[in-house]
């Protein structure tokens, strides 16, 4: 399975600053079994 990942500055005003929060935008909801977890590298 091949995700898009997106990386947002949260709680920031400039690039690199805040909390850094992964965004995954789902066409449909994904199975438990695939769950952050197994995603994660």
């Amino acid at each position: 399975m091949e995700l898009k990942i997106f990386q947002v500055d949260a709680f920031a005003n400039a690039t690199f600053e805040g909390n850094p929060a992964a965004i995954i935008p789902l066409e449909h909801w994904i199975d438990e079994n695939s769950m952050p977890q197994t995603i994660a590298f």
